[in-house]
């Protein structure tokens, strides 16, 4: 079994659909379900524009994870970026996120699984926050399309904590790569 280890930088959540979300001292995974308290959580599509267009739509995106070291990147660039301001649920060190495969699980803290089900794709209101965030997000082309992080489902519950371990289990079948979401 392949697998590396990272680190949980910081957690948030927010109920409302706000750009970014409020740091917690911890956060709870709840399965099939996302992060409790969280705008984005529940069985369905919660995204304020899908959410409208299919209501049944099953959730890739209970979870946003974030690689941690994407916010000196962008500091360096002028930006004023930090844990929670792009909307993750939860920051990592350590992890190149946006390079693993679809199905990776990652395991963490005491019990919580998230399998990653695809890359996220910032939307307008990105350049709303900071003008000029957006195309600071792109990568060429030999990566994602995108540098903001990864999406998932929770297949397991538990606490999240900054200072919990974050370890990746790749899939055992074929790779294939995260798809935008």
């Amino acid at each position: 079994m392949n697998h590396c280890d990272g680190q949980v930088l910081s957690v948030a959540r927010d109920p409302e659909h706000s750009f970014a979300k409020q740091l917690q001292k911890k956060i709870t995974l709840i399965e099939a379900h996302g992060v409790e308290a969280d705008a984005h959580s529940g069985q369905y599509a919660r995204s304020r524009f899908l959410g409208r267009m299919i209501t049944a739509l099953p959730n890739k995106r209970q979870i946003h994870l974030l690689p941690a070291e994407l916010f000196a990147e962008l500091r360096h660039c002028g930006h004023a970026i930090g844990p929670g301001l792009l909307g993750e649920n939860i920051a990592t060190v350590g992890l190149k996120l946006e390079h693993f495969p679809l199905g990776t699980r990652i395991f963490l803290g005491a019990s919580s699984i998230v399998e990653l089900t695809g890359i996220r794709t910032p939307c307008r209101k990105i350049d709303r926050f900071q003008s000029g965030l957006k195309e600071m997000l792109r990568t060429d082309a030999t990566g994602p399309k995108y540098k903001c992080g990864v999406l998932g489902v929770v297949l397991r519950g538990g606490a999240v904590m900054p200072g919990d371990i974050a370890r990746v289990e790749l899939p055992l079948a074929a790779y294939s790569p995260l798809p935008a979401l």
